[in-house]
Protein backbone atom coordinates (compact mmCIF):
# COMPACT_ATOMS: atom_id res chain seq x y z
CA UNK A 1 0.00 0.00 0.00
CA UNK A 2 1.45 3.34 -0.94
CA UNK A 3 0.34 6.49 1.63
CA UNK A 4 -2.59 7.80 -0.42
CA UNK A 5 -3.85 4.04 0.72
CA UNK A 6 -2.68 3.72 4.24
CA UNK A 7 -4.53 7.51 4.67
CA UNK A 8 -7.65 6.33 3.16
CA UNK A 9 -8.06 3.45 5.18
CA UNK A 10 -7.72 5.47 8.09
CA UNK A 11 -9.90 8.27 6.69
CA UNK A 12 -12.75 5.30 6.25
CA UNK A 13 -12.10 3.84 9.74
CA UNK A 14 -12.45 7.21 11.54
CA UNK A 15 -15.74 7.74 9.10
CA UNK A 16 -17.29 4.18 9.76
CA UNK A 17 -16.85 4.16 13.36
CA UNK A 18 -18.45 6.51 16.15
CA UNK A 19 -16.03 6.00 18.45
CA UNK A 20 -12.37 5.34 16.93
CA UNK A 21 -9.40 5.07 19.44
CA UNK A 22 -5.86 4.68 17.13
CA UNK A 23 -3.17 3.61 19.97
CA UNK A 24 0.16 1.57 20.49
CA UNK A 25 -1.27 -2.17 21.27
CA UNK A 26 -4.86 -3.15 21.89
CA UNK A 27 -7.22 -2.22 24.12
CA UNK A 28 -6.00 -5.55 25.97
CA UNK A 29 -3.13 -5.51 25.49
CA UNK A 30 -1.53 -2.14 25.58
CA UNK A 31 1.62 -1.27 24.43
CA UNK A 32 2.71 2.34 26.33
CA UNK A 33 0.84 3.82 29.51
CA UNK A 34 -0.88 6.80 27.31
CA UNK A 35 -2.66 4.34 25.69
CA UNK A 36 -3.53 2.22 28.77
CA UNK A 37 -5.10 4.93 30.27
CA UNK A 38 -6.89 5.94 27.25
CA UNK A 39 -8.66 2.47 26.38
CA UNK A 40 -9.09 2.32 30.39
CA UNK A 41 -11.11 5.59 30.12
CA UNK A 42 -13.28 3.98 27.05
CA UNK A 43 -13.49 1.00 28.94
CA UNK A 44 -15.05 2.47 32.47
CA UNK A 45 -17.88 4.64 30.52
CA UNK A 46 -18.92 1.04 28.84
CA UNK A 47 -18.31 2.69 25.51
CA UNK A 48 -18.39 0.38 21.96
CA UNK A 49 -15.09 1.63 20.10
CA UNK A 50 -13.31 0.64 17.53
CA UNK A 51 -8.89 0.24 18.00
CA UNK A 52 -6.25 -0.06 15.60
CA UNK A 53 -2.62 -0.86 16.97
CA UNK A 54 -0.64 1.55 15.09
CA UNK A 55 2.55 0.06 16.37
CA UNK A 56 2.87 -2.70 12.98
CA UNK A 57 3.57 -0.06 10.44
CA UNK A 58 5.22 3.00 11.18
CA UNK A 59 3.39 4.39 7.97
CA UNK A 60 0.47 4.17 10.18
CA UNK A 61 1.66 6.77 12.75
CA UNK A 62 3.07 8.52 9.77
CA UNK A 63 -0.27 9.00 7.60
CA UNK A 64 -2.51 9.66 10.95
CA UNK A 65 -0.46 12.16 12.29
CA UNK A 66 -0.65 13.96 8.36
CA UNK A 67 -4.60 13.32 8.17
CA UNK A 68 -5.11 14.81 11.70
CA UNK A 69 -2.34 17.13 12.53
CA UNK A 70 -1.85 16.02 15.68
CA UNK A 71 1.74 14.12 16.63
CA UNK A 72 1.36 12.18 19.31
CA UNK A 73 -0.16 8.62 20.17
CA UNK A 74 -3.16 7.49 20.60
CA UNK A 75 -5.88 9.79 19.17
CA UNK A 76 -9.42 9.69 19.79
CA UNK A 77 -11.93 10.60 17.40
CA UNK A 78 -15.40 10.87 18.31
CA UNK A 79 -18.11 11.27 15.15
CA UNK A 80 -15.03 11.90 12.56
CA UNK A 81 -13.59 14.40 14.99
CA UNK A 82 -10.46 14.30 16.97
CA UNK A 83 -10.47 14.85 20.96
CA UNK A 84 -6.69 14.25 21.20
CA UNK A 85 -4.19 12.10 22.98
CA UNK A 86 -4.06 10.69 26.49
CA UNK A 87 -3.85 14.27 28.52
CA UNK A 88 -7.00 15.66 26.85
CA UNK A 89 -8.89 12.12 27.23
CA UNK A 90 -7.64 12.14 30.54
CA UNK A 91 -9.02 15.45 31.75
CA UNK A 92 -12.30 14.78 29.92
CA UNK A 93 -12.93 11.92 31.65
CA UNK A 94 -12.20 13.52 35.19
CA UNK A 95 -14.50 16.54 34.31
CA UNK A 96 -17.13 14.23 32.69
CA UNK A 97 -17.48 16.13 29.68
CA UNK A 98 -16.14 12.55 27.96
CA UNK A 99 -18.60 10.65 29.14
CA UNK A 100 -21.38 13.78 27.99
CA UNK A 101 -18.90 13.70 24.19
CA UNK A 102 -19.82 10.11 23.76
CA UNK A 103 -23.37 10.24 25.35
CA UNK A 104 -23.44 8.33 27.84
CA UNK A 105 -23.71 8.63 31.61
CA UNK A 106 -20.92 8.75 34.44
CA UNK A 107 -21.48 7.43 37.66
CA UNK A 108 -20.43 9.94 40.29
CA UNK A 109 -17.84 7.44 41.64
CA UNK A 110 -15.92 7.49 38.22
CA UNK A 111 -14.78 11.07 39.34
CA UNK A 112 -11.13 10.19 39.62
CA UNK A 113 -8.37 9.74 37.53
CA UNK A 114 -8.46 7.99 34.46
CA UNK A 115 -8.08 4.24 34.83
CA UNK A 116 -5.67 1.71 33.21
CA UNK A 117 -6.70 -0.60 31.00
CA UNK A 118 -7.45 -4.33 31.80
CA UNK A 119 -9.76 -6.63 30.00
CA UNK A 120 -12.48 -4.87 28.60
CA UNK A 121 -15.98 -4.49 30.45
CA UNK A 122 -18.81 -6.53 29.52
CA UNK A 123 -18.52 -4.77 25.88
CA UNK A 124 -15.15 -5.33 24.14
CA UNK A 125 -14.25 -2.99 21.20
CA UNK A 126 -14.18 -3.88 17.79
CA UNK A 127 -11.35 -4.91 16.47
CA UNK A 128 -10.18 -3.75 12.97
CA UNK A 129 -8.43 -6.00 10.87
CA UNK A 130 -5.06 -4.62 9.96
CA UNK A 131 -4.46 -4.76 6.13
CA UNK A 132 -1.64 -2.56 5.52
CA UNK A 133 0.77 -5.04 5.64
Amino acid sequence: MDDQQIQDFLKKAIDENEVMLFMKGTPEAPACGFSSRTAGALNSLDVRYAALDILPDPRIREQLSALSGWPTIPQLFIKGQLVGGADIVAEMYETGDLAEALGVEQADDDEAPAPVAEAPVQQAPIGLENKLS
